[in-house]
């Protein structure tokens, strides 16, 4: 499972609103709530990647690769099976064309070329879902994509085009301050702003980009500490320690770390042993 807005042709940049003070999650009634979203389905023919079962049995929200970057027919069908029968929503990860990258390489596609790329991707996860008795409830761009629409003002409303065009009920999630939660938010969507718990941030609100040190974290008892911090103090810390004020209402758990199995769950187990209800942001 991989890399969403961590990997690509782009700087990685959690956006002008990763500075905003204020909790990652949202108030529910007698505490904190936050959703716990995880990227999925991306196997491929005779190639598996990652525990989809064990990591659907931890998360509230299923990044499903939609066939550009990973992700073949029965593969997308299995995975919409089993986040049905966990009560986990159903999110399209759209991506570039790229299979043979894994969608990590930017890719300067046409405005009109990209949204009907994402049109595409959209139509397939959301059959898969209809049949697995389940629907398509928001969008989140992978790799390089994402860390595009952060910056890419095109790119960004061709997806932004596509998600009004398929369905304007569903949300988009992505980095707080990119321009993609932008052009969602002016076209009248839901934006869901995202923290991740298992990445380093810099002291301006960066990702640490994964070819430095300190970019990933794999122990899961840090990684689950980092994101109570996330979700009770509203802060991200950069690899020497330093708090930095991050804004979210999802927090991302990478599947392709080492140990995400574990990572995923220790998250689990620790945002609710701080009394935070964990529960998707479409609920």
């Amino acid at each position: 499972m991989g890399g969403s807005g961590t990997d690509g042709g782009r700087p990685d940049v959690a956006g002008d609103a990763g500075r905003v003070p204020g909790g990652v999650a949202g108030r529910a009634a007698g505490g904190l709530r936050v959703d716990l979203n995880a990227d999925v389905g991306e196997s491929f023919g005779r190639w598996t990647l990652g525990d989809d079962a064990a990591v659907l049995a931890a998360v509230t929200s299923a990044n499903v690769a939609c066939g550009f970057h990973a992700g073949d027919p029965p593969t997308l069908r299995r995975t919409c099976e089993l986040a049905a029968a966990r009560g986990v929503a159903v999110g399209a990860q759209v991506s570039y064309r790229d299979l043979a990258g894994f969608g990590r390489r930017f890719m300067a596609v046409p405005p009109a070329e990209l949204r009907d790329d994402v049109l595409y991707q959209l139509g397939a996860l959301a059959g898969f879902a209809r049949v697995a008795g389940t629907a398509v409830t928001y969008l989140k761009p992978h790799g390089a994509l994402y860390n595009a629409v952060v910056t890419d003002e095109g790119q960004a409303g061709a997806v932004v085009e596509a998600v009004v065009a398929f369905d304007p009920g569903l949300a988009v999630l992505g980095l707080p301050g990119s321009a993609l939660l932008r052009a969602a938010a002016a076209a009248g969507l839901r934006v869901v702003p995202e923290a991740f718990a298992d990445r380093g941030y810099t002291a301006d609100g960066r990702l640490v980009p994964r070819t430095e040190p300190g970019a990933l974290v794999e122990d899961p008892a840090a990684v689950a500490g980092r994101a109570v911090r996330l979700v009770t103090q509203g802060e991200a810390l950069t690899p020497d320690g330093t708090a930095v004020p991050v804004a979210a209402e999802s927090v991302c758990v990478h599947g392709d770390t080492p140990g995400a199995v574990a990572m995923a769950a220790a998250v689990r187990a620790a945002l609710e042993a701080a009394g935070t209800t964990v529960r998707p942001f479409s609920c």
